[in-house]
């Protein structure tokens, strides 16, 4: 997945009146084809893959997070409401099976709460280091304007820190291309910060990706979470989830 393909808890949205100073925007309204199971609830470390991406964002210092959601809504809404506090709400993306990522975007900013800048971060990448976050946020304190990427090996990558003075230019956008023909319109005001985090690479949209995914991070978020990676007691992943991932975890044992 790609934050630039061309592609309700409810919200007081932009209007809020509690100023977050770095928010955090969540993609996690798709259909996930690709995956073949609906992917934000397989699991990863003890809970679902989606729990570990908005975990990240929450300790890499986002005062409130805003999860866009499609496909499967009420499942994705009844986890978030019971996973988390009002720190964490979610909003309906009703047309996430005709229409592109870009749209999730805009349904999302629509319901951000007032803050100064706000991190995008699609949900299929759930191992975002949180000294990325914060190597971002540093940033932002020396220079709090416009789009600030990590890079790795000279890359730009996800998750970008957007300043909130762009909200309006994201909403206003028309035209093919998403965010990544909106960036070359305002390349004057992105930065980049290097990072040595190869989270800001993985996204998990097939199986073989889970596969890798689990393989490499998953004993290193669990000690990081300090839980045991039982999924049989995990109420947030499904039967189907559980079985899928399980059966993709001996493929991958027995070569």
């Amino acid at each position: 997945m790609s934050l630039f393909a061309d592609t309700d808890n409810g919200g007081s949205g932009m209007q809020a009146e509690a100023h977050q100073e770095i928010a955090g925007l969540v993609l996690a309204a798709g259909l996930s084809t690709r995956m073949g199971v609906f992917k934000p609830l397989v699991p990863l470390c003890g809970k679902s893959l989606i729990q570990n991406t908005v975990d990240s964002v929450l300790s890499g210092g986002a005062d409130h997070v805003v999860v866009v959601v499609g496909f499967r809504a009420e499942e994705m809404e009844y986890l978030i409401s019971h996973a988390y506090g009002p720190e964490v709400q979610t909003v309906y993306n009703p047309d996430f099976a005709v229409k592109d990522m870009m749209h999730s975007i805009l349904v999302g900013c629509e319901a951000l709460p007032r803050c100064e800048a706000f991190f995008l971060l699609p949900g299929d990448m759930p191992v975002v280091s949180r000294s990325t976050f914060l190597a971002l946020t540093d940033q932002w304190r020396e220079k709090p304007d416009g789009i600030i990427f990590p890079s790795l090996d000279g890359y730009r990558k996800h998750p970008p820190l957007i300043g909130s003075s762009m909200i309006p230019d994201i909403l206003s956008f028309h035209g093919d291309g998403g965010l990544r023909e909106l960036w070359k319109q305002k390349e004057s005001l992105i930065q980049t910060v290097p990072v040595d985090d190869e989270g800001v690479w993985v996204d998990v949209d097939t199986p073989q990706d889970y596969r890798r995914c689990r393989s490499r991070y998953e004993q290193k978020r669990c000690v990081q979470q300090e839980v045991g990676c039982n999924y049989g007691k995990d109420q947030s992943v499904s039967e189907e989830e559980r079985s899928f991932a399980e059966g993709l975890w001996t493929q991958h044992l027995c070569g």
